[in-house]
């Protein structure tokens, strides 16, 4: 599985952005899907994670009610959509997939594939 994040940016604070993931290869629906993000000067931490039906979601206490992950099967995509930007949501966000359950991903479980992730840059 290959995968390509895009919809990075420059945005100001309150602002939103929409970060995307498309996946190759036609496993896609049979991987939990995650998002990360690492900070300059700090370890990567998990953001948010979504089941292979789409019916389970977590997410980090950080972004819970301004951030939300979805998937398109069909286009063979994953979402995180972003509001209320704030300037510590500033880092490069990487897309991640995993055959396992969310829980797992939020917990720091290894991955199995990664992207080369998407800088995002909140200006306060």
């Amino acid at each position: 599985v290959q995968l390509v994040e895009s919809g990075g940016g420059l945005v100001q604070a309150g602002g939103s952005l929409r970060l995307s993931c498309a996946a190759s290869g036609r496993t896609f629906s049979t991987y939990t899907m995650g998002w990360f993000r690492q900070a300059p000067g700090k370890e990567r931490e998990f953001v948010a994670a979504i089941s292979t039906g789409g019916v389970f979601k977590t997410y980090a206490d950080s972004v819970k009610g301004r951030f939300t992950i979805s998937r398109d099967t069909a286009k063979n995509t994953v979402y995180l959509q972003m509001n209320s930007l704030k300037a510590e949501d500033t880092a490069v966000y990487y897309c991640a997939a995993k055959s396992g359950s969310v829980t797992e991903v939020a917990r720091g479980g290894g991955m199995d594939y990664w992207g080369n992730g998407t800088l995002v840059n909140v200006s306060s």
